[in-house]
């Protein structure tokens, strides 16, 4: 847990970054390249993150898309119509050991099933019906997308009626090794449109 010494040191660090002039400055990065890093769908670049380190302008255009990112998340969602912005997940070290049939969200809202078809893979994205967004996502069916803790993307699409999405698995290696190559993690997000 953060301290407010720490708390207080790092609003110091992040002024003088943002404060720093630099003769010359521009915009380094494009919004939609800073708006991939922010979401996860991108990872940036090692010259990306030199950019973006370099030029105070660029780095509060980033803060600043982070900060409306964040509060867009927050807002208050009518009681009838809950908002989701997002689940994550993580292999468990039980589903290590033995060949790997589903990974679920923390929050059990989403469950991936993975089915070995000869020498591939095929991987499903359910919804659970449960899920307090459920009849939201599939009225509007939005689409949505799972990525590994890589940031590369595992599949995308709108989920169907019944609250799921199919694909082949598009990586040379099993389910459970890519999960632990890339930190074990997963997450389910909605593809803004």
């Amino acid at each position: 847990m953060k301290s407010a010494q720490d708390e207080q040191d790092a609003r110091l660090r992040e002024r003088s970054l943002l404060a720093r002039a630099v003769p010359g400055d521009r915009l380094m990065l494009a919004d939609a390249t800073l708006l991939a890093a922010l979401d996860g769908s991108r990872p940036l670049t090692p010259n990306e993150r030199k950019a973006l380190s370099v030029s105070p302008l660029t780095l509060r255009r980033f803060r600043q898309l982070s900060l409306e990112r964040h509060a867009a998340a927050q807002a208050q969602p009518a009681a009838n119509d809950p908002v989701w912005g997002g689940s994550s997940g993580m292999l468990r070290a039980a589903a290590s050991a033995a060949v790997l049939e589903s990974l679920a969200t923390d929050d059990n809202c989403w469950t991936l099933h993975f089915l070995q078809v000869g020498e591939g893979w095929q991987v499903i994205l359910s919804l659970s019906a449960e899920a307090p967004f459920a009849a939201r996502l599939l009225r509007e069916r939005v689409m949505v997308r799972v990525i590994d803790g890589g940031g590369a993307i595992v599949l995308q699409g709108r989920l169907d009626a019944d609250g799921e999405y199919e694909c082949s698995w598009p990586f040379a290696t099993a389910p459970a090794h890519h999960f632990q190559m890339y930190g074990a993690g997963f997450a389910v997000e909605p593809v803004a449109p």
